[in-house]
């Protein structure tokens, strides 16, 4: 089905070839997943959302206000995602912020996408990517529009077996996957890579971190990645998937893994339509 989008409050599918989140990625977006009219992981969402506008000096949204539009986007469709894109709107030509500030919102709605139950049964294959993420700390953990890193760690591959893709930073240390955050239970300890340099905090590993007070933050090695008990990758949209496979060396899904699966569907998420 077509995406039903909002630009400002109004029915629309263009924004204006000024706006400064075409020209220069100078923006944000959280992609949302909705069950009928619920939204579990709204409030995280928002946080991510308020924090990186805080960050990037844009003007914050009105939570209610999206909320709102989010609703009306979605309305009738039993899942979908909802993405909510936030530009600095629009702006004269070069890079200097502009004086007044009228920032350009986009609610839109989509399908979920459809997940094979397998994937959360068996799950994913992945693949260590080449390219290697840029270190900015002032915009490491936010969600702003510049994605070319990923889709360029995306395009490394077209094996319709691989899912998913490591990506590590300058310094080989591993940072996340493509879509995703990483999980690895390595001698009973659950670890989750630092993003305090690179890579988007995820709302769905926040939820994990929360959930999980044994949890541990912190740098993370291929090596150990190879080594653990247990992988598995956060999603907000997909929720949480096990890893069967990392550049050909076997791993099988745990009772942890299993648990945050649990934890997943408590909270109103479905695993057959998990998208």
């Amino acid at each position: 089905m077509p995406a039903r989008v909002l630009v400002d409050g109004e029915a629309a599918q263009q924004v204006s070839v000024l706006d400064r989140g075409l020209a220069y990625g100078d923006g944000l977006f959280e992609s949302i997943r909705l069950v009928g009219g619920v939204a579990p992981l709204w409030s995280r969402h928002m946080q991510r959302l308020a924090d990186g506008c805080a960050r990037l000096r844009i003007p914050a949204a009105d939570p209610q206000q999206l909320w709102r539009e989010a609703l009306q986007v979605s309305a009738g469709m039993p899942q979908s995602v909802v993405r909510i894109t936030l530009s600095r709107g629009q702006g004269e030509r070069g890079y200097a912020l502009p004086v007044h500030v009228r920032p350009t919102r986009v609610v839109a709605a989509f399908a979920p996408p459809q997940v094979d139950p397998n994937v959360y049964s068996e799950g994913v294959c992945m693949r260590v990517c080449t390219i290697r993420l840029a270190e900015q700390p002032l915009l490491a953990g936010i969600k702003h529009l510049n994605r070319l890193e990923q889709v360029m760690a995306r395009a490394e591959w077209d094996d319709p077996a691989i899912a998913e893709g490591v990506l590590l930073d300058s310094h080989e240390r591993v940072i996340s996957a493509t879509m995703a955050n990483l999980f690895a239970v390595i001698d009973g300890q659950l670890l989750t890579p630092s993003l305090d340099r690179c890579g988007v905090a995820g709302v769905a590993r926040a939820e994990v971190l929360a959930c999980c007070s044994e949890a541990r933050v912190g740098e993370m090695t291929l090596a150990m990645l190879h080594a653990a008990d247990e992988l598995f990758l956060s999603s907000s949209v997909r929720g949480i998937v096990p890893v069967r496979s990392l550049d050909g060396r076997d791993h099988r899904p745990g009772a942890l893994t299993r648990r945050l699966q649990q934890h997943w569907q408590d909270l109103g998420f479905t695993m057959e339509q998990a998208g």
